[in-house]
């Protein structure tokens, strides 16, 4: 036995397909203005400088810092930490764009995302059934 489809049954799946690709093509671009936030969002940032001799290093970085983010006081409020003994720098949080302004300021030496390694894996230095010894026995 044939069965036939009536003339609104056979126009559905057409309908069907374009209402899908508008609902997704309408997710997508609503995820966008996400996806362009997140890129904008700041990240931490270490910032090496060539300080010049004698010049003060909390001075100096809120020097290079302040032009990029538009005031002393956001750019006090974005650093973090003045690194002044083994290297000369800054961590502050910064947006890509900012980043991209930072690495143009004269003495600005590089701009690095801040990154954290852990030595040991979960549970490293409990040793647990295992003993150590040091030394000869």
């Amino acid at each position: 036995m044939k069965k036939t489809s009536s003339p609104l049954l056979q126009h559905r799946s057409p309908l069907l397909i374009l209402l899908f690709l508008t609902a997704v093509t309408a997710a997508a671009m609503a995820a966008e203005p996400e996806q362009n936030a997140a890129a904008q969002e700041a990240a931490v940032h270490i910032v090496y400088v060539d300080r010049p001799e004698g010049a003060d290093p909390e001075e100096f970085h809120l020097r290079i810092l302040n032009p990029v983010l538009g005031s002393e006081q956001k750019a006090k409020d974005a650093v973090l930490y003045h690194y002044r003994h083994a290297a000369s720098g800054f961590s502050a949080k910064l947006t890509p764009q900012q980043v991209e302004e930072l690495k143009k300021q004269p003495g600005v030496l590089q701009v690095v995302p801040s990154q954290t390694y852990q030595l040991h894996g979960p549970g490293s230095g409990t040793h647990q059934g295992t003993t150590r010894t040091l030394g000869l026995m």
